[in-house]
């Protein structure tokens, strides 16, 4: 229980736990704290081992992701994540560590951790296809020692990349003040006990979908595309809520949007829509992205090239985004030819299952 549901060690000690147990196995004598950590850290090292056999045996090369994080309580991990394909063409992916980082997150720091780690598992950095991380000054540095070092490949998180370019695009004044004035409204709808009760009767009473708002979160850019796309669904009845006084006080209608407003966060949405969808496709655990990443940003340049919308702001933001995937993607972009004759393309289209066979089927034709 402790390992499945990620349960602190001390559960065992609470008096709830102990007497659920006293009455699902009376007489039973609970074994200490202690006794259980020592399991934990035996069944960890059950598991590294176990890991190690499974690296050993693959005969793909090895990529890893490495990502530094904040938990909410302030505390600094680095995660270290290894991916690499098997016999039967399955991409499989192992979370390494995930290290509590207590000392500064110098460039040299973080090169040590990551080689540490790759130790620990008997990987060889020599024999490490790529690194990939985010666009962090210090991690960029620690990977460029490495590949000093071991001559690795690093390679910018495109996912983390997308997030910059979007990041940057919405800082036009206008729309920032309209996901401002969207963010207040759904914050105030969500937290006021009258606020969130009163939608579901205007829902019913409009046919609208019976959906709750959905609040932003500043990590994620594409939350606040929710945000925008459930809030335009519930304009009417949030609108038919805010009008009642026992939600809204007299004197405080501000907290609806202004009718531009409305229409800026509609077009807004019309031109998210291709990065939110870009950014499922870059999410994506089951199949390898990196091949996908030149005809993507194709389509993403191309959806930059719509500049007729009434709000000037949403104008704005597809020059930015065009000038800010062509910045940081020149490389990429350039790569995808616009003769057809893309080799990532059509791998990332076919099935591994049917490459494979389709490969052996090649050997034997032309063995005859």
């Amino acid at each position: 229980m402790i390992l499945k549901d990620m349960r602190p060690l001390a559960v065992v000690e609470g008096e709830g736990f102990k007497e659920i147990l006293t009455i699902f196995q009376p007489g039973y004598t609970l074994l200490s704290r202690r006794h259980f950590t020592s399991m934990m850290e035996r069944k960890y090292e059950t598991s590294v081992e176990k890991l190690r056999n499974v690296l050993k045996k693959a005969t793909s090369k090895i990529s890893l992701t490495t990502d530094a994080w904040t938990s909410l309580v302030t505390e600094s991990y680095l995660g270290v994540t290894c991916h690499f394909i098997n016999d039967y063409w399955d991409l499989l992916s192992f979370n390494l560590a995930t290290l509590p980082v207590e000392e500064r997150h110098t460039a040299e720091n973080l090169a040590s951790w990551v080689e540490k780690v790759a130790e620990k598992f008997h990987i060889s950095l020599h024999n490490v296809l790529a690194i990939v991380h985010d666009d962090a000054s210090n991690i960029v540095a620690a990977l460029h020692i490495l590949k000093e070092k071991f001559g690795v490949v690093s390679y910018r998180c495109a996912g983390h990349t997308l997030q910059l370019v979007v990041n940057h695009a919405l800082k036009d004044p206008k729309i920032d003040k309209a996901l401002s004035a969207a963010r207040g409204l759904v914050k105030h709808i969500r937290k006021s006990e009258p606020a969130s009760t009163k939608p579901k009767q205007k829902q019913k009473q409009m046919g609208t979908a019976e959906h709750k708002l959905i609040q932003d979160v500043a990590v994620r850019w594409n939350s606040s595309y929710y945000m925008i796309e459930r809030l335009l669904e519930q304009r009417w009845p949030v609108v038919a809520t805010l009008s009642a006084p026992e939600v809204t006080q007299r004197g405080k209608q501000y907290l609806d949007l202004k009718s531009d407003q409305w229409i800026l966060l509609d077009e807004l949405k019309e031109v998210l829509k291709p990065y939110e969808q870009a950014t499922n496709v870059l999410s994506g655990q089951s199949y390898v992205t990196v091949s996908v990443l030149p005809p993507l940003l194709k389509v993403l340049l191309k959806s930059t090239q719509n500049k007729s919308f009434d709000s000037a702001a949403v104008n704005s933001f597809q020059n930015s985004a065009e000038e800010e995937i062509l910045y940081r993607w020149q490389r990429e972009v350039s790569a995808f030819q616009a003769d057809g004759k893309n080799v990532s393309l059509i791998a990332a289209e076919i099935p591994f299952s049917r490459r494979c066979s389709e490969t052996a089927s090649k050997s034997t034709v032309g063995g005859t």
